[in-house]
């Protein structure tokens, strides 16, 4: 009792210290040596250290720093090329300040389903949405969650084939793929699309009515971090700055479809006897969607660049403290898990629904999510810990890896935007707006409409099973 209790404790101070700002690669193994000597373990603090926590962060960045890595450089890329910048205006043009909300979620789906890195999106959409909302005279307040809809939710979680690293971790875990229960995750996506639309623009309907227009909020200059994208001396072709997102979801459709299945990894079995092909093909072939998809980006503008090998070096060095930070909350997990305590906290899960894993696997993900502030941190941990538990029931009751994969992933984006989340802290940063001003709609649209998403896709996966 004593154990569980300790891990209670240290899971509650995470999430305050999170929210204070405290940094994660500091905070992880702190909350982790701080279980384990109120379990009483402290005599095994230091192998736990070497042994559990190291080798579960060691072995996450192993598995998955290449996803990380390509998936930075590609953002940077497509922001210092002028792709991001064309496809935004494009739309825009085209939908108008009319459209102003709908407009901004939509570019930001685009380039977030496309492989862009959300905070690179919410750096170069951020402009472009003052200047419509103040056109259109919609409160400012709604423009965070406007970009954390079309960044934050269905192509993040949902949308089949997205190469957000949400949808990748399940993959060794669950032998799935990108693509897993893309029916359901369809579905998904335009209940969260659609219902978080709705929500945007009764909002702004009702303000509008009452009299308030986008406000006074200063000069509201350009943020530097948005002016440091490198702009091109030419436009972009709308075409060419849409081909490297095409080719980021069809390769991988490709790879995953066609060319992998099509294979015999027979050859492999003598020299690489660990490496099980049906568990991680699905990172293979989102890596070489990335590769591909930047080497295109990179030619088709050579010539164009102000500065490539800056742009690359900072693609590069971008994708180290989000891997870090998500590798030491696994880490973290371990040694929970690793303490006596645990089991009582792991029986309780499994039993939420004991008829039913995939509720059982939701709320798991989500209140780890939501205690982590970090929907990949508390899948990681939550699959880390409890990933082969829900496998076994999952074969047991019948339930494909597919639908697992599927509702893990929209689960860890359910809770994780709670107030200390860093991704909504950076973002009410980028806009220069506070909680008070705009949390409100933020959790409306990140938190409520996913996890009705969820409860569909829940109910709907144990109907007809994964489609």
């Amino acid at each position: 009792m004593a154990s569980t209790l300790a891990i209670v404790v240290s899971l509650l101070l995470l999430m305050f210290f999170a929210y204070r700002g405290v940094t994660v690669l500091l905070l992880a193994p702190l909350m982790a040596a701080l279980a384990v000597l109120l379990s009483g373990d402290s005599g095994f603090l230091l192998p736990i250290y070497t042994s559990t926590f190291m080798s579960a962060l060691s072995g996450y960045v192993l598995q998955f720093l290449p996803i990380f890595l390509l998936g930075a450089l590609f953002g940077q890329l497509m922001a210092d090329s002028g792709a991001a910048q064309a496809i935004a205006q494009w739309i825009t043009h085209k939908l108008g300040h009319r459209h102003a909300i709908a407009t901004i979620v939509l570019v930001c789906g685009v380039l977030t389903y496309g492989g862009v890195s959300l905070f690179v999106v919410a750096f170069a959409i951020y402009p472009i949405a003052k200047d419509l909302f103040r056109a259109a005279g919609i409160p400012k307040r709604l423009i965070p969650a406007s970009i954390a809809l079309g960044s934050f939710t269905f192509t993040m979680t949902a949308l089949p084939g997205t190469p957000a690293i949400q949808n990748a971790i399940p993959i060794p875990y669950y032998g799935t793929n990108v693509f897993a229960a893309p029916g359901l995750g369809i579905i998904g996506a335009l209940i969260m699309a659609l219902g978080g639309l709705w929500w945007l623009q009764s909002r702004a309907r009702k303000a509008i009515a009452q009299g308030e227009d986008y406000g006074d909020h200063g000069q509201d200059h350009f943020d530097a971090s948005a002016e440091d994208s490198t702009h091109t001396q030419k436009p972009m072709p709308i075409f060419l700055a849409i081909l490297p997102l095409i080719l980021v979801i069809g390769i991988n459709a490709l790879f995953t479809y066609r060319i992998f299945p099509g294979m015999n990894f027979t050859f492999m079995a003598e020299r690489f006897p660990q490496v099980d092909p049906a568990k991680i093909t699905g990172l293979w072939a989102l890596i070489i969607a990335l590769i591909t998809a930047s080497l295109v980006l990179i030619i088709s503008r050579l010539g164009h660049w102000k500065s490539l090998r800056e742009s690359i070096n900072k693609g590069v060095f971008g994708f180290m403290l989000p891997l870090f930070n998500t590798a030491s909350e696994v880490g973290y997990g371990a040694v929970i898990a690793s303490l006596a305590g645990f089991a009582i906290i792991r029986d309780f899960v499994l039993n939420v629904a004991p008829g039913n894993p995939l509720i059982s696997e939701a709320v798991a993900m989500t209140t780890l999510a939501g205690i982590t502030g970090s929907s990949s941190g508390g899948l990681s941990i939550a699959l880390q810990t409890l990933g082969s538990d829900y496998l076994a029931m999952a074969q047991q009751a019948g339930i494909s890896p597919e639908l697992l994969h599927r509702v893990a992933v929209m689960a860890a984006g359910g809770l994780d935007t709670l107030p200390h989340c860093g991704a909504i802290i950076t973002l009410l940063s980028i806009c220069k707006l506070n909680h008070r001003q705009s949390y409100g709609n933020i959790a409306m649209v990140t938190m409520v409409t996913p996890l009705i998403a969820l409860i569909a896709v829940i109910t709907l996966g144990t109907i007809f099973g994964s489609f």
